[in-house]
């Protein structure tokens, strides 16, 4: 994370935060289109045991205000941030993720998943999930499939453990909705199997002049998979 000294005089900066089991690697496509529009952080989402730990510990190293984009779980911390400080929010960006809570059996899906981590071995269990999320399409990708085990190996066994109690324990963040009045978008991939299409809908309809794109044969690891769809609609909302 940078120094929030590096901040000072900036007007606008952007603060990325990655999803579960994701390094900053998640967002490396992303970088060349952001940084014209000003300097970029990626939070760090391995400190604190629960979402408003994590939040609480981004916020601390993040700049005065920021344009908030958030991943997957790093959309459940964005909801969270805006809990904890909303003023300090310039606009925002949801990606492939979800105001929801976890379902029970979402839950149990999630624990069964940390206990097969455990079991196998946690370099086997990566190995053996490196495309479970991607389009059908792009299974077996060499290259997606080889970010996805280098990212995970960087969060760890324990990082994995932390952050998914915290997903699993995360409050409903639809009453925020109608709240939200900052320029706002949301990007998801038509086929994505872990929050699908109509969760973004759901989101977009209830967040006042929120945009929607949806990519098109793309599943849930859009920043790699679509990285031009997911370009454009971050160039186009950071200039509204």
């Amino acid at each position: 994370m940078v120094s929030p000294r590096a901040w000072r005089g900036v007007m606008t900066a952007i603060l990325l935060v990655p999803g579960l089991l994701c390094s900053e690697e998640i967002f490396a496509p992303q970088l060349p289109t952001l940084w014209p529009h000003g300097p970029v952080a990626i939070a760090n989402t391995l400190a604190g045991e629960t979402m408003a730990e994590i939040a609480a510990r981004i916020l601390k190293n993040a700049p005065p205000r920021f344009a908030l984009a958030g991943v997957s779980m790093g959309g459940y911390l964005a909801f969270e941030i805006l809990r904890q400080a909303a003023d300090r929010v310039e606009k925002l960006a949801l990606i492939c993720t979800s105001a929801r809570p976890d379902t029970p059996e979402q839950t149990a899906a999630r624990r069964k998943m940390l206990d097969q981590a455990r079991a196998v071995g946690f370099e086997r269990f990566l190995n053996l999930g490196a495309d479970a999320l991607t389009h059908p399409s792009r299974k077996g990708d060499p290259a997606l499939n080889a970010v996805s085990i280098r990212m995970g190996r960087t969060v760890g066994l324990d990082g994995f453990a932390r952050q998914t109690e915290a997903v699993i324990a995360r409050p409903d963040s639809r009453p925020l909705l109608a709240e939200i009045s900052v320029p706002t978008t949301i990007v998801v991939g038509d086929a994505d199997p872990l929050t699908p299409m109509a969760l973004s809908e759901e989101m977009a309809a209830a967040i006042p002049g929120a945009t929607l794109t949806i990519a098109a044969d793309c599943g849930h690891v859009i920043t790699l998979e679509r990285p031009e769809v997911v370009n454009k609609a971050l160039d186009a909302w950071l200039t509204r």
